[in-house]
């Protein structure tokens, strides 16, 4: 792997809060088998680690487009979900993590915890209880990361992909935003969004003040698009490694503004 810088631009976290960390790998285009290969078989093995509250292996693209057309099977990720920190810093010595460094030729991980979250993922709230959890409170100008994720009705289907291309027009002109993909359970077929924002205001302005994204959320109950969804926001802990030559977090753009 390349890079090892790291950062903390949020400062302490609230107890209580469970660590998240995503990792994203880029393998190069010869060992792209080999990593199909292996999402299918790190899948058994993550249900045995020891801390690892939840876990999905991620097939990644461009958030800008939808489906198999965004995909790129060359970059993949993993969410984790961790009890404390040191069962995800036992985790860089497991099986799964040696294999993805033989694999990989980058890997970039950012640290999270989570601010706010609603709606479930497979059926579960992976963050915590929002009614129960003691979740931190992040500084105006803290760095802030989103994980989108949906499970669109098949009946559904046509008239949200209709929608879906002035949204996606829109994130890509967003003021404030420092890195997006396309996230999905499978190879091909991407259901979801994960994306890292210069602060809360630069989030807030692209979710409300875009009108393509408003009419999107304000439609989602009128039309039901979804038969499972989920929205989660996080305070960004700390970054290590690179992606595409970078560290998104470390490469940040000017304040909007």
């Amino acid at each position: 792997m390349t890079g090892t810088s790291s950062s903390n631009p949020s400062g302490p976290t609230g107890a209580g809060a469970p660590l998240v960390t995503v990792d994203f790998w880029r393998v190069p285009r010869r060992r792209v088998g080999h990593a199909v290969a292996r999402v299918a078989t790190d899948r058994a093995a993550l249900r045995h680690i020891s801390g690892l509250r939840f876990a999905k292996l991620l097939g990644t693209g461009s958030a800008n487009s939808l489906g198999m057309r965004g995909a790129d099977p060359r970059q993949w990720a993993m969410l984790s979900v961790w009890e404390t920190p040191s069962a995800a810093r036992s985790f860089e010595r497991s099986a799964p993590i040696r294999a993805w460094a033989a694999l990989a030729e980058e890997r970039w991980r950012i640290d999270l915890h989570p601010l706010s979250a609603r709606g479930q993922w497979s059926r579960r709230e992976p963050f915590g209880d929002p009614s129960t959890a003691h979740w931190p409170t992040a500084a105006e100008d803290a760095r802030i990361a989103v994980i989108t994720r949906a499970r669109l009705t098949a009946r559904h289907t046509l008239t949200f992909r209709r929608a879906v291309p002035a949204v996606v027009a829109d994130l890509a002109q967003a003021e404030g935003l420092l890195f997006s993909a396309g996230i999905g359970e499978a190879p091909v077929g991407l259901t979801g969004t994960f994306s890292l924002w210069h602060d809360t205001a630069s989030l807030r302005r692209f979710a409300y003040g875009r009108p393509a994204h408003a009419e999107v959320v304000r439609r989602t109950p009128e039309v039901g698009w979804y038969s499972e969804q989920m929205f989660a926001r996080f305070a960004v802990l700390a970054s290590r490694g690179t992606l595409g030559g970078r560290d998104p977090l470390l490469h940040l753009a000017p304040a909007p503004g």
